[in-house]
């Protein structure tokens, strides 16, 4: 495979710990996207129609700061890219992130961790936000990872 960066955004963790693996099984470097503002507990509350993460998903120009821009996109061929699904599409952060560099050329794989929907329409909802990128659906990734499955997912997307 191609040279390879794991680049993702959790709110809670369980985006985190998925990267982490799927990072192992691909032998990729990897990255978290950080919010310049951290999310907190009532900003996640999706049942609060005045929280934050209600509020940005409602406004699909949104564009939440990030921390930092320190991602080397340039240094790979393949970046596969890790968010919670919120309202079944990639946190609005997703789209500042990809707007945030020049993905001409690259292909972008798609994973997101869920409790119980699945991509949706993400892959559309990026797209331009990467203009001349390849935008590829993956997976979810929820439950027990287990390495050598995501190893031979990975070697089965022949990038």
């Amino acid at each position: 495979m191609k040279k390879a960066l794991v680049a993702y955004f959790s709110a809670t963790g369980n985006t985190a710990k998925a990267a982490k693996i799927l990072a192992q099984a691909a032998g990729a470097d990897l990255y978290e996207i950080k919010p310049a503002v951290p999310y907190t507990r009532a900003d996640l509350n999706w049942m609060d129609k005045d929280s934050r993460s209600s509020v940005e998903m409602q406004d699909k120009s949104s564009r939440p700061a990030l921390a930092d821009t320190n991602a080397r996109i340039a240094d790979y061929d393949v970046i596969f890219l890790g968010f919670p699904i919120w309202w079944y599409v990639a946190p609005t952060i997703i789209n500042t992130f990809l707007e945030s560099y020049d993905f001409v050329g690259k292909t972008i794989v798609l994973f997101a961790t869920s409790g119980g929907s699945g991509l949706g329409k993400s892959a559309a909802g990026l797209q331009s936000s990467a203009p001349g990128a390849k935008i590829l659906d993956g997976r979810l990734l929820h439950g027990r990872l287990n390495e050598a499955e995501l190893k031979s997912w990975v070697e089965g997307l022949k990038l």
